[in-house]
């Protein structure tokens, strides 16, 4: 009979979860580093990556989810509007 996972696996997927978090946190702030736009836009997104990352202390899935949707906006070339 399957019961629901003991606290030590849930604690290992937790880790995995926040491990792989932390690694795509990296890259996107090096993308973000790397890209040409102006310094309001390079702005906006770091504070969109500090936004997920404080969910990501609270919630490893939905940052991950979050950081897959900015990763993908910036693959688009989706970038917030320049503050004025």
């Amino acid at each position: 009979m399957l019961g629901s996972p003991s606290p030590e696996v849930e604690r290992d997927s937790q880790h995995q979860h926040f491990a792989l978090v932390a690694v795509l946190l990296k890259e996107a702030h090096a993308r973000v580093r790397a890209l040409q736009v102006p310094e309001s836009v390079r702005m906006a997104l770091t504070r969109k990556l500090l936004v997920i990352t404080a969910a990501a202390k609270h919630d490893a899935v939905d940052a991950a989810r979050r950081l897959g949707t900015f990763m993908a906006d910036l693959d688009e070339g989706r970038f917030p509007d320049e503050e004025r």
